[in-house]
């Protein structure tokens, strides 16, 4: 690390003062309540006992505020990467499940070290839009079992819970509204009980501190055979929402962040979380979103989530029990509507009609599905089509003749691939009785093997229908890669 790096580094942790240093730990703790009942929700979606998510998130948040590349982000057990590993569970049992985690997180160290991050410069402005819509949508109706066979005490609780969060902030900002939330609806059900749920109702909590421990499985190829493909997605799935998550954060602080870093950065901290029994996990938007709406900036929010978790959760464990399940539904709530983007919805009539259908069906896919990845997957594939499309239909062929020398012209421009290699080539005559023929590509660029397949079959025909062929204004990328496939393309006709 060199002297710029190591001050930038320095900055992210003191770079604020005490004002923002109290901000980021008061916002840690908020994203620490938010992050109990979504940790304890996947973790039964991944088939395994609510500590071991609990554990993989203190531990991933501990490592990742120090190895991450973004500060401020809140990373912990849950989303798409606890519905890849359902299934490995079922099959082998929780040691299997540490061993893919451990060789997931080797994986994203590679990918990291391999600077492959730049693989999000692919994903377009509409996906990243469609991600952010469908995460406030699942963020959402995440909420819904916890309020349907309740008593009313509950929606009152809750509506309770969002007007001390919208309201308090308008006459007290020291301290996060969400934080006032969960202390005045705990001290509410304390002192006046009531029939409603509390985090103790969602699971079993950890009564004590992880223990480092290597996973009890084989160490042989048939392991490896087993637990590969699951590596793989909970590499990817969790490098994607986690990158996804990271560029959102870089939007709401007008900041940038090292990718490569936070791909490595969440390697380590899936290793770790392994070694310490936890499953996966990823970038969390929802509760990072939460986190810097409320003030938090750098990598000490992130490190005081992650500490809170373990302080809440075993010495104040009687105390985190009793915090009505209504306050932390009231805060995701309010994250959800936060995380939604609103202008988008206008957008759709004034931006052009395929980018909100690129936005659309990344919601779409990513609501039915419950997977993130699939929504942005589906969403860039969408992108790439429909810019191939557009570039296809800029490409033109203009045709002239001159009866003086009997020739024709074709004079070809815009960019010729594998989508507008068919286009450019029926735009010729192979039947033309003209003496010879001229190909000029000056306003053209070849991009790849099949653009110059196409020239090369099209001159071949036109040469053995005895038509003298010309080829002109090649640019240089485009005539290296016509010498390098097609040598006899450029030989006098």
């Amino acid at each position: 690390m060199n002297f710029r790096s190591f001050a930038r580094y320095r900055a992210e942790w003191f770079g604020g003062g005490v004002a923002a240093a109290r901000r980021d730990v008061l916002a840690g703790l908020v994203a620490t309540f938010a992050l109990i009942p979504e940790v304890i929700a996947f973790s039964f979606v991944a088939g395994v006992d609510p500590q071991v998510g609990l554990f993989a998130s203190f531990v991933i948040g501990i490592v990742i505020a120090f190895a991450g590349g973004r500060p401020a982000m809140i990373s912990g057990a849950a989303g798409s990467v606890a519905l890849v590993v359902g299934a490995l569970v079922k099959a082998h049992g929780l040691q299997y499940l540490l061993a893919a985690t451990i060789l997931g997180g080797l994986l994203q160290i590679a990918f990291g070290l391999a600077k492959l991050d730049v693989l999000l410069r692919f994903v377009s402005r509409s996906v990243r839009t469609g991600f952010v819509n469908a995460l406030a949508i699942l963020i959402f109706s995440a909420q819904v079992p916890q309020m349907l066979g309740v008593t009313w005490h509950t929606y009152g609780m809750i509506a309770g819970g969002l007007v001390i969060i919208y309201l308090v902030p308008r006459i007290f900002k020291a301290i996060p509204s969400p934080l006032i939330c969960i202390v005045v609806l705990t001290a509410i059900a304390m002192a006046f009980p009531m029939p409603i749920h509390t985090v103790s109702d969602l699971g079993t909590l950890p009564a004590s501190l992880p223990v480092f421990a290597l996973p009890d499985v084989p160490l042989n190829l048939e392991t490896l055979r087993v637990i590969a493909p699951y590596s793989l997605a909970i590499a990817a799935v969790g490098l994607l929402e986690s990158m996804m998550t990271a560029s959102v954060v870089d939007d709401l602080t007008e900041t940038t962040s090292s990718k490569a870093r936070e791909c490595t950065g969440l390697g380590l901290a899936n290793m770790a979380a392994g070694v310490f029994g936890g499953i996966a996990g990823c970038g969390m938007i929802g509760q990072t979103v939460g986190n810097v709406r409320y003030g938090g900036r750098g990598r000490l929010s992130t490190l005081a989530a992650g500490v809170f978790l373990l302080v809440v959760l075993v010495p104040l464990r009687p105390w985190v029990a009793q915090v009505p399940v209504a306050a932390l539904v009231a805060i995701m709530i309010m994250v959800s509507v936060s995380t939604f983007s609103w202008t988008s919805l206008g957008d759709l009539a004034r931006h052009p009609k395929v980018s909100g259908a690129v936005m659309l069906a990344t919601v779409a896919v990513t609501v039915a599905t419950h997977d993130l990845s699939a929504g942005v997957i589906v969403g860039v594939l969408m992108s790439g089509v429909f810019f191939a499309f557009k570039v296809t239909r800029m490409m033109d062929v203009a045709i002239t003749y001159d009866p003086d020398t009997d020739t024709r012209t074709y004079a070809v421009s815009g960019q010729i691939f594998f989508a507008s290699a068919d286009i450019f080539a029926d735009r010729f005559d192979l039947r033309d009785t003209a003496r010879s023929v001229r190909i000029d590509l000056t306003a053209a660029h070849l991009w790849d093997v099949t653009a110059v397949g196409a020239l090369e079959v099209l001159v071949d025909k036109l040469r053995r229908h005895g038509i003298a062929v010309d080829l002109i204004g090649l640019n240089e990328a485009s005539a290296i890669l016509v010498d390098r496939h097609a040598p006899l393309v450029r030989r006098a006709g």
